[in-house]
């Protein structure tokens, strides 16, 4: 071994090892002076040692469960996938459980630390001005270095590394939360599920529709797309209402190709806030949203007549198959329910489109 390797040797064995949780060697930390002897003060009293050890271990036992609960929290997080209803209550109520516990049990640990560990005083306060004097300055700076000292941060090592070991979990959470800002929805606003050749069906029952059975004016069926009965992501853009007119009461705002036989197709989400459109008055043909009383022409391209709403609801063009059942011809050509930031883009992807097929 040569004279340099020695010496390095010798250097490290001269460094104290550093244990996480504790400050480095030589740095002054609040808490970190030796247990001073009780002073005889009558309006402070002083936890019995035996009890003051016995709640130190209760309040590492409490913080240990607050670093499992927020350990349970991120996994439910990551376990717990949202997309049905159960699925959803099962995830809100894991998540809802773990992080319950965890903030009880940091609470329940620093309540006990300072009612069974730190010494208790009994305080009068006086009215004194707003404007503190030097004096109570210091006697205020001297007593948060007197009750960090007490607390004993350091000089009880389970407690400060439990407490470090608690919070680490929590303090993860928010970032792993932020997932949930993502992804963007991309252009999954701009389109439904329906497509040519698609069926509507009975919502409901999910029974397919033949345009024979479906002939008394003034009729009118809450209609899903077959196959996406219970998908409730779809369903929130695709559900329609189907109404069904004479042929004379149809107005030029009803595009008459995407119609059959008088039957209309219209997306039953309001395009104010989304609220479904679903009442209709048949003497009127007014389509009335619950929710804040927009009301829509049906006969005329459900044009909004009432209401806070500011586009008419969207016509779906609709056939027949080779059975008789009603089938969609294609998607909607404009975005459906609330107007969100990038829909002119979308209706002008839709105009060109429209343009190149004609």
């Amino acid at each position: 071994m040569t004279s340099n390797e020695h010496s390095s040797h010798e250097e490290d064995a001269r460094v104290p090892r550093r244990v996480i949780g504790t400050p480095a060697a030589g740095t002054a930390v609040l808490g970190d002076s030796p247990p001073q002897p009780p002073v005889e003060d009558p309006a402070v009293v002083y936890p019995d040692l035996a009890a003051a050890r016995r709640a130190e271990r209760l309040v590492a036992l409490l913080f240990l469960v607050t670093f499992l609960s927020g350990v349970a929290f991120i996994a439910s997080y990551v376990i717990f996938q949202v997309g049905t209803v159960d699925s959803t209550a099962a995830s809100n109520l894991a998540l809802g459980t773990s992080l319950t516990l965890a903030l009880l049990s940091l609470a329940a640990g620093i309540v006990l630390w300072v009612r069974r560990i730190m010494p208790k005083y009994t305080l009068v306060q006086e009215r004194h001005p707003m404007v503190s004097a030097p004096d109570t300055q210091e006697y205020v700076a001297d007593t948060f270095v007197a009750g960090a000292n007490e607390s004993g941060f350091v000089r009880h090592k389970l407690l400060r590394r439990t407490l470090l070991l608690a919070a680490a979990p929590l303090g993860l959470a928010p970032l792993i939360l932020l997932k949930d800002l993502g992804p963007l929805p991309g252009t999954s606003l701009r389109h439904t599920v329906w497509k040519k050749g698609l069926r509507l069906t009975v919502e409901g029952t999910g029974a397919p529709i033949r345009a024979a059975d479906f002939n008394s004016p003034g009729g009118i069926l809450s209609v899903v797309p077959q196959g996406y009965e219970h998908d409730l992501n779809a369903l929130a853009k695709a559900t329609l209402i189907l109404i069904k007119f004479r042929s004379d009461q149809l107005k030029a705002g009803t595009n008459q190709n995407w119609t059959h036989d008088g039957i209309v197709a219209y997306s039953k989400i309001c395009t104010h806030v989304g609220c479904p459109a679903a009442l209709y008055e048949q003497t009127t043909h007014h389509i009335l949203c619950p929710c804040h009383q927009s009301t829509f022409d049906a006969t005329d391209g459900a044009k909004v007549i009432f209401g806070p709403a500011a586009r008419p609801l969207p016509q779906l063009p609709i056939g027949v198959d080779s059975e008789g059942y009603l089938i969609a011809e294609a998607d909607f050509d404009v975005p459906v329910g609330p107007s969100f930031w990038e829909r002119g883009d979308a209706e002008a992807e839709a105009r060109e489109a429209r343009e190149k097929a004609s």
